[in-house]
């Protein structure tokens, strides 16, 4: 081969590897640009904007349509920073926001490595700015291209009542965007306590998406696919919650200045009207705003502890209340007769031990709950515990505890509240637990006192309330709840029902008739026994007080009670630490709040009961000590 001949066949070989090579690098870049998800989704990242449709949150009612929650318009300024003129005002536009220049630098150059925010995509600029702020850069936004507001909803409070059971919501944590599924992200809103947390998914309707096309320098030009994969925002269902607002209001002002728990439940429903917990909070001041965290950390770290709500995770020993459920149950065994009296000589006695009584020996059951006989009681719950041999106790105990789980006690009821706690009621494996040195071995006169609510036995005061309803139903009751029902339009008398489980009654084995000594017994603690400052001329009340000492040495105030005493229309737990006995202040505060429920109103001659029990301070604080002022 000739060197001429030798040169061409190199030029046609390098002109080969030149045109393989361009068609190789021509189909990457087909490959890139066209064909692959990954380079198109990036794509389209800066020729399309995604933007967040949020709906309206469902609005809470009361149970005769007052406006509980609403919302209100927050904004969010959005900046999308390749849109950014280097050249704007930017002196105008700090001073429009009322922020300074160092604080526009920070909040508009982000960590770009982090991954969380892209120069080409909106990310928010500013959260929370006000309508007054909203309303001075709207009208000059025009001269800040890549600037756009968004809008949200916060809640608002026409009244001031109801914190607690309400709840607030909160910036969504860490946790739940991973465990959400794309449901949420970074910056949302989520309801955080109280009802808002519970109907979460209920109240916070479902987001929308709108696509919008730019141009190579970032302008909008239009819908992207005209709107063919845009969706709309669809509300939130509204609650309409069986809270009575006047009732609430009137327990939360009788609960001022002290610490406990009232809970009011309509006891052929189930229906909570009122449910307070004090210390409480103004929901008002749990909107979202920039001042909320310094609310939240002074409430965090009162002594007081007002964001623990008293009815549902204060497991408290319930004193004499507990009496009438262990003489129900004694009656139902078969153990005891309603016309059995006991033999009291200050009170019962066992060994070298003695329980104190402060009342007469009565004859009768109904006498018994009258005069709150520890003596009478002690004796039933021993009567129980022993049924089966005096060294035996343990299968007595057990057989008791079954008939308590019925009534709803050590174990949550199951309400539609987060945090609800089980209360406690001690079993023989407990006992034989804690006498393991001599064996496993116990005996009933050791736990004696837990037949009067002492002890080791422990309730919340929604299951005191629902005792109440217990009693005043004759041995039945329905899952207390807070929800009537949902709705999506504006007319309260179509509502999609509630759950199931919120309207299936639960009988807790004892036959009506044997509640007819226990009501009748707790009409007579009204008319002439332990608990008369309960009593309203003209409403026949039921109750029975309770009366339990603390490691402060103060006593507590205890009472349960339902009203009428037939075909009731309320019944009622009243808890207030440091309060004294059950007739001191719990038994007025439950007169009052049937009185208001029943009457629509309290009599002019009893205000002065309601401004006194108000303005009592029972409650102790590290460092203060107690206030206690006696009606």
């Amino acid at each position: 081969m000739s060197i001429k001949d030798n040169n061409q066949q190199r030029q046609f070989i390098i002109i080969g590897i030149f045109v393989f090579s361009a068609v190789v690098l021509l189909g990457r870049a087909v490959q890139l640009q066209l064909l692959s998800p990954t380079y198109r989704a990036k794509a389209e990242a800066i020729t399309i904007e995604k933007n967040i449709l949020y709906p309206s949150r469902g609005v809470v009612y009361d149970r005769n349509g007052r406006l509980m929650v609403y919302n209100n318009p927050m904004y969010d300024l959005m900046v999308t920073y390749r849109q950014v003129d280097p050249k704007m005002d930017t002196a105008k536009f700090c001073r429009l926001l009322g922020i300074d220049t160092a604080t526009f630098m920070a909040h508009l150059n982000r960590n770009w490595k982090s991954g969380k925010f892209n120069k080409s995509v909106p990310f928010p600029f500013l959260t929370m700015i006000t309508p007054e702020q909203y309303a001075k850069i709207q009208e000059s936004l025009t001269e800040f291209p890549g600037f756009e507001p968004q809008i949200r909803n916060v809640r608002g409070y026409p009244q001031h009542n109801a914190g607690s059971v309400l709840g607030y919501l909160s910036e969504v944590s860490e946790k739940q965007l991973r465990d959400s599924v794309n449901l949420y992200e970074s910056g949302d809103y989520v309801g955080k306590t109280g009802l808002e947390r519970y109907y979460e998914t209920t109240l916070r309707g479902q987001k929308g998406i709108e696509y919008i096309l730019k141009d190579n320098l970032g302008r909008r030009v239009g819908k992207w696919k005209d709107g063919k994969l845009d969706s709309a925002a669809v509300q939130g269902s509204d609650l309409q919650s069986t809270i009575d607002l006047g009732l609430q209001g009137l327990a939360e002002k009788l609960l001022k200045n002290k610490i406990g728990a009232v809970v009011a439940i309509e006891p052929n429903t189930g229906e909570i009207m009122a449910m307070v917990t004090s210390p409480n909070f103004d929901p008002e001041q749990m909107v979202i705003s920039k001042k909320r965290g310094e609310f939240i950390a002074a409430l965090s770290n009162d002594s007081l502890k007002p964001l623990f709500d008293r009815c549902v995770s204060a497991e408290y020993p319930p004193g004499s209340i507990f009496k009438p459920m262990v003489a129900a149950i004694a009656l139902q065994m078969g153990v005891w007769n309603g016309t059995n009296g006991v033999s009291c000589n200050g009170g019962y006695h066992y060994g070298n031990r003695t329980i104190k009584c402060h009342g007469p020996s009565p004859g009768n059951l109904s006498e018994a709950i009258e005069h709150s006989c520890n003596a009478y009681f002690c004796t039933i719950f021993r009567t129980i515990v022993d049924q089966y041999g005096y060294r035996t106790p343990n299968k007595g105990l057990d057989s008791l505890n079954e008939y308590l789980y019925r009534f709803g006690m050590g174990r949550p009821l199951g309400i539609d509240f987060p945090i609800e706690k089980d209360g406690l009621v001690p079993t023989s494996k407990m006992y034989a637990k804690a006498n393991k040195r001599d064996g496993g071995i116990w005996y009933s006169g050791y736990i004696a006192s837990n037949g009067i609510g002492q002890g080791e036995n422990q309730l919340t005061t929604m299951q005191m309330a629902n005792l109440a309803a217990i009693i005043a139903n004759r041995g039945w009751y329905i899952t207390p709840h807070l929800v009537r029902g949902y709705r999506t339009d504006k007319d309260l008398t179509h509502m999609r029902p509630i759950e199931k489980k919120f309207t299936t009654p639960h009988s807790t084995g004892v036959a009506p008739a044997h509640f007819d000594y226990i009501v009748n017994g707790m009409r007579r603690v009204i008319l002439s026994g332990t608990g008369n400052r309960a009593e309203v001329n003209g409403i026949d009340i039921c109750g029975k007080t309770g009366t339990v000492q603390n490691r402060h040495g103060e006593d507590s105030s205890v009472f349960i009670g339902f009203a009428p005493a037939n075909n009731p229309k309320i019944a009622i737990a009243v808890y207030i630490e440091n309060g004294g006995w059950g007739n001191d202040i719990a038994a007025p505060v439950t007169g009052l709040i049937v009185e208001q429920y029943l009457n629509g109103k309290i009599a002019n001659s009893r205000q002065s009961l309601v401004e006194r029990i108000q303005h009592s301070r029972l409650a102790y604080s590290a460092g203060k000590g107690y206030y206690v002022t006696r009606n």
